[in-house]
Formats: structure tokens, sequence, C-alpha cells
């Protein structure tokens, strides 16, 4: 082989949706913060998203998270999420992903029962508490960042659907959440490519009409993500719903979603449907479920918001090496509209305008 570049990747999925984990081959990267390498990596090297997601090595339905030394002496790893089309500050089912590699391949120590870690995310330091038994993740719960409603019931205007009342909510990425029932929908697999289509459209429309900047972070992106949600529901004294998340560019999120649980348990505290410390269950497309709650409440600047708790499960599925030859005239890769919805090669969604 004539590899001039070489990824050591450790597949993974939790609960369904694919967060991949490269170990080895990408050292670290220039920055003071974990969001600061972030940035580095969304603006000078790039094409490691690119080879890990884009076809021919990787597909539409990936992630992929790169870990790097921690910027801060609590944290016991770093790493870096990237999606096809952004690079988020936090992902739920990929801290889950990263935290299931480090202990099973060995990176970091497991502690039987519960391994307790203290990981670096772009957004900030993330505490997980890691359920463990005969060498196996059986779960993990992590405490997220504040998570914040900005708006509640506003009206928008979306094209081919009319006025449509919608809420939006960050959880580490920001969301417009919908209630699919008012579009007949019932979130059920059969549905996905109308859910993406749709979820598109109105994810397009709400970023334009409802400005949602981060009250502490303007490098924080607003809206990127559309989250269909179902009715609540109690059973049992317990909190349960059901939703689905659009990953532009227009897929299903396999997952409950980490972010989108949290940003919806933001917007259910601000409308007074949850309490602290009540438990949550959300169901995703595919019948996979986190657990969540909030812990606390506290306040990003002026802005009210919740500290949530959210636990579910990861499994490793495959340790595979990516490379590139010289020769490879598809060497970063490339994107095409029969899977991917639209190709989407060079439309990366910037954290700083003009970059």
């Amino acid at each position: 082989m004539r590899w001039n570049r070489t990824l050591t990747v450790v597949n993974c999925h939790a609960e369904g949706e694919v967060g991949n984990v490269v170990t080895g081959g990408v050292f670290d990267v220039p920055g003071a913060t974990m969001f600061d390498k972030m940035m580095h990596l969304e603006e000078v090297r790039d094409d490691l998203r690119r080879i890990c997601i884009f076809e021919p090595r990787g597909s539409a339905n990936q992630t992929v998270n790169f870990l790097l030394p921690a910027t801060d002496p609590r944290a016991q790893m770093g790493y870096v999420i990237a999606e096809s089309t952004e690079y988020p500050a936090m992902s739920g089912s990929n801290t889950m992903c990263v935290a299931t590699v480090l202990l099973e391949t060995g990176i970091l120590p497991m502690v039987e029962p519960v391994t307790e870690l203290v990981l670096e995310a772009p957004a900030g330091l993330i505490h997980l508490r890691c359920a463990c038994a005969n060498g196996k993740v059986t779960k993990v719960e992590f405490t997220n960042q504040p998570a914040f409603a900005n708006h509640l019931d506003r009206t928008i205007e979306v094209e081919g659907v009319g006025s449509l009342s919608v809420d939006v909510g960050y959880g580490g990425m920001t969301y417009v959440i919908v209630e699919a029932e008012k579009l007949g929908f019932r979130i059920t697999p059969d549905e996905a490519r109308e859910l993406c289509e749709l979820g598109q459209v109105i994810k397009a429309a709400a970023a334009a009409q409802l400005p949602s900047p981060h009250p502490l972070n303007p490098l924080i992106k607003g809206i990127t993500m559309t989250e269909f949600v179902g009715p609540l529901s109690r059973e049992n004294g317990v909190l349960k719903s059901r939703n689905t998340v659009i990953v532009s560019p227009g897929r299903c999120d396999r997952s409950p979603c980490g972010t989108g649980t949290s940003a919806r348990l933001a917007v259910m505290h601000a409308k007074g449907l949850i309490d602290v410390g009540e438990t949550f269950l959300h169901e995703s497309i595919i019948g996979s479920v986190f657990e969540s709650r909030i812990d606390s409440v506290t306040r990003l600047g002026d802005v009210p918001a919740v500290v949530p708790v959210v636990a579910g499960q990861a499994w490793i599925t495959a340790i595979s090496q990516v490379g590139v030859d010289p020769t490879d005239r598809f060497q970063t890769g490339f994107t095409l509209a029969d899977t991917w919805c639209e190709a989407v090669d060079d439309k990366l969604i910037k954290s700083r305008a003009g970059s």
C-alpha cells in the first residue's frame, strides 16, 4: 500500500446512530480550548472530516469523532464531533460512542461497576457515569452543558405548509421543534423520507425567520436541526414521547438524539411541562430510547437554562483503518444527491461567517 494518510477508526453506534471514533492518525491540532480545536479542524483540516464521512470511505448516515488531548486539566480526554455538514459543539449519541470506545478499547481504564469520566467537548466539560460489567459499558449517563429555550410558540411561514407554530431550543445544537401530529406524521420508519424533505424546508425557514444566538458564544451556530416530536404521555408516572431529528442534508437521526433531548427538556421546562428531577423517556424513530431528566436550573447570562442528564448505550461494531492513496482522485471524497438528498461537497455550515 502507498497510503499517504492512515487513520485508525473504531466503528460504533449509540442506540442506532453511527458515531465512529478516530483513535489514531490525528495526534493534536492547535487551539487553547476544545472549541478552538474544533474551529481549526473546520477551517484548516476539514479534509479529515471529508475522508471519514464522504464517499467512498464513508456514507450519509455517519458521524465521526476525533480524539484529542484535553486542554482543561480536569478532563481525561477531549473530542471534536464532525457531521455531514457541520461541526457541532456537542452531541449526546457521539459522547456515548466516545466514552464506550475509550473504556472498551483500554484507552482509559475501566472500573466496574461504575467508571466516572470527565471529557472535554467543544461545548465544555461533560461529566459521565459509565455503568460497566464484564468489560462492557452497559450504560453511559452524561451531564450536558446547560440547555435553554430560544423561542416558544412562534409562528413561521413555511413554503408548502403555510403558517406553522414552532419552538426553538439549544441543547448543544440549536433545534426548531415541531409537533409532528399537526403535519400528519406519527414518526414511523416508513415516513422517514417525507420527514427529511419537509424537515429541511422547515429548518431553512426557521433559521431565516428566528435568529437564535447563543447568549455566551456567538460562534455557536443558530438553527441547524429540525426536531419532530410526538405527543407527551405519562405511563406509570413517567413522561414519554417519540421524536426524530433531521440531520442535514436530510436524514433521520437513528437515536433519540442527546442534544435534541436536552433542547426539548429546556423547552418543556419553560412551558411548565416537566419538573426538575422528573424522568423523561425519549424514543427514536426506530424505537430506541434515551432516559433523561433535568438535574438543576441555572442561567447563561440573562437566559434561564436547565442542566440536562441523558443516558443510553453504545456498541462497538468494527475496528478499521482508513487510508488515502496519493493516486486516488477522490482523496477527500464526494457526495451525491441520490443518498445525501443534495450534494454537499462544498456546503459546510461554517461557525465563523466568511471563513
